[in-house]
């Protein structure tokens, strides 16, 4: 059992968790993802990690409640725990394999959409860390979405943006994009976008536009975590990858959104997932348990 150490509700349907877990805490680097299970009979619910402490043993989660499975977790106080915490998943960062002296020469943009800064703010702090300040964009639908706006602010120079208006900037965080690099005249090396998969599209069009290399972090569903039941499947460039062991980060600028777009709506159907069984014929990996496809 991973016991929970906090839990905190940060908006209306976001939520943060530090989770003991000494083993991840361990080996895990930003940009990998871990999957939990309530209890032994609920659902595998892969998110990315937010924070990790190696010397406290510990792992910060941050959700959303989209289902019945996260509004069970939303349910969990400090002092519950969960029956399974798997990780760390995925693969971490390429930016960790840099040398931090080279790092310092580049000039990086991180885009974050909703609750997608809880997986940029470990990568940016890992940066702070090493005597790099990256900038950062931080978008959400209004003020009361904003998240780990503190923190942020520690360790990258912060820009927020709301969609009303509600808060700092109004605008979608593509608009700040052209901000900086069209009025304030910045200059980028590479961007990183993490946040729903229609912001990361445009955040890719704009910035193929601008000449800027891109790396987004793909999150779509998953069900093992593992790469054997194929539910997280795209294709980036002529190649078809797995977000869950090939990623999840990936070239932007070389992802299909929109049939990954696509395929996440029909996967949430039965006859959805018939279609992709069919469609996809040996490629089709068919290991969730869902589509018939392991028979």
């Amino acid at each position: 059992m991973y016991k929970i150490r906090e839990a905190k509700q940060l908006t209306d349907n976001i939520y943060l968790m530090n989770v003991e877990a000494p083993r991840v805490a361990k080996h895990c680097e930003p940009g990998q993802f871990i999957i939990v299970k309530i209890d032994e009979e609920g659902e595998r619910i892969p998110l990315t990690i937010c924070d990790y402490d190696r010397e406290e043993g510990t792992v910060t989660i941050v959700f959303q409640v989209i289902g019945a499975s996260t509004l069970q977790m939303a349910g969990l106080k400090a002092g519950d725990a969960f029956a399974d915490f798997v990780g760390p998943l995925g693969r971490p960062s390429e930016l960790i394999e840099e040398d931090p002296e080279e790092l310092k020469k580049k000039k990086i943009l991180f885009v974050a959409g909703g609750v997608g800064t809880a997986p940029v703010y470990p990568q940016v702090k890992w940066l702070s860390e090493h005597g790099v300040k990256a900038d950062a964009i931080v978008g959400a639908k209004n003020k009361d979405l904003v998240i780990l706006e503190e923190e942020m602010e520690k360790v990258s120079n912060l820009y927020v943006t709301t969609d009303d208006g509600s808060y700092k900037r109004k605008g979608m965080v593509t608009d700040v994009i052209k901000d900086l690099v069209e009025n304030q005249k910045k200059e980028y090396d590479l961007v990183v976008a993490i946040g729903p998969m229609i912001m990361m599209k445009f955040v890719c069009l704009l910035t193929k536009e601008l000449g800027i290399h891109t790396i987004v972090s793909m999150n779509p569903i998953m069900v093992d975590g593992t790469g054997m039941c194929g539910a997280c499947r795209l294709t980036v460039g002529d190649e078809v990858k797995f977000a869950c062991v090939d990623g999840p980060e990936f070239d932007g600028h070389l992802v299909n959104f929109d049939e990954a777009m696509k395929r996440q709506q029909l996967y949430k159907t039965e006859e959805g997932r018939a279609y992709l069984k069919e469609k996809e014929g040996d490629t089709h990996h068919g290991g969730c348990g869902h589509c018939g496809g392991e028979k």
